[in-house]
């Protein structure tokens, strides 16, 4: 059986296509295949799995020598098991940077494309087949791509990211404005999520002149209920660094409707890296970087200390 799993701390893409390419394998393939996570998908990638009647995947903490794995939406061995080496890696598809140090028993297929979403890729892999895919599969895809292109907002959106949703929306009847509207109420909807939780919701490991970073990205309609918990949550920050093993959190709120990014600053570190890396001018323990909305594209490759 195959192991489909993508990166730690889920979102709606690594939970959405793990999902599909397991479907794919089985349908199509005719190989056994089974979705799982690395932790509990984030509120946004719930509210998919329930709109669209699929179950949740089992939660892995690791794989076990010899698990046959595909890894989706991530190529970056910081965010995947720590046994991975003992397994058997037979497929990656991805579009972040490659991130090297995967080591695999022989020669695999490899898909990494300049798409601002896994399921885009997963959509022109599976080709004429679509015509198979059952609503469910047709609706996480659309869901994966909304997420990743923010509804079409993020730099990283390309013209096949936005064609692909608009051609999925028709076949599912959906209408863009009023899904995605639902998408992000869900995805702001934190109340039930301690400091710690939220830190850790939407994050990245990073290296930044020998300091290791978590990189934490919250994006959301309603950014004030975010700002309300500010001085928790960067209080909540040494104590999540070391327990990650990281040196500082950044932790971005993406106001999704504004397409502006709100940087906590709870210390000179973080404020030498807002002002070094955004030409920004930081007054207090907040910054507003009017249209940062990508970690991927506007935020991982500006850093600077």
């Amino acid at each position: 059986m195959i192991k489909v799993f993508g990166h730690t701390s889920p979102d709606t893409d690594s939970t959405g296509s793990p999902i599909i390419w397991a479907w794919y394998l089985n349908e199509v393939r005719k190989t056994p295949a089974v979705a799982v996570l690395q932790g509990e998908p984030n509120t946004e990638a719930a509210w998919m799995l329930t709109r669209w009647n699929l179950d949740k995947p089992e939660i892995i903490a690791d794989v076990a020598a010899g698990d046959k794995c595909v890894i989706v939406d991530t190529n970056n061995p910081a965010e995947l098991p720590a046994s991975l080496a003992d397994a058997d890696v037979i497929e990656i598809i991805d579009h972040h940077l490659l991130a090297g140090g995967i080591k695999t028993r022989a020669p695999i297929n490899i898909t990494i494309r300049p798409l601002a979403c896994t399921a885009t890729i997963m959509y022109d892999l599976i080709g004429d087949d679509m015509a198979r895919a059952p609503e469910g599969i047709k609706g996480a895809m659309l869901t994966c791509i909304l997420s990743d292109t923010l509804e079409f907002r993020s730099p990283t959106t390309t013209a096949h990211d936005r064609a692909v949703a608009e051609k999925l929306a028709a076949d599912l009847g959906v209408n863009i404005t009023e899904f995605a509207a639902d998408m992000f109420a869900a995805k702001s909807d934190v109340s039930a999520f301690g400091d710690d939780a939220l830190l850790r919701m939407d994050s990245k490991e990073y290296e930044l002149g020998g300091k290791k970073l978590r990189v934490s990205v919250l994006e959301t309609t309603a950014p004030q209920v975010l700002l309300d918990r500010k001085a928790a949550l960067m209080a909540a920050m040494p104590a999540v660094a070391a327990a990650d093993g990281a040196d500082e959190v950044l932790l971005f709120i993406v106001d999704i409707l504004r397409e502006e990014a709100t940087l906590l600053v709870p210390n000179d570190f973080v404020k030498q890296v807002a002002e070094r890396s955004f030409a920004a001018t930081v007054t207090g323990d907040t910054v507003v970087l009017p249209g940062v909305m990508s970690r991927k594209k506007q935020i991982i490759p500006v850093l600077a200390v």
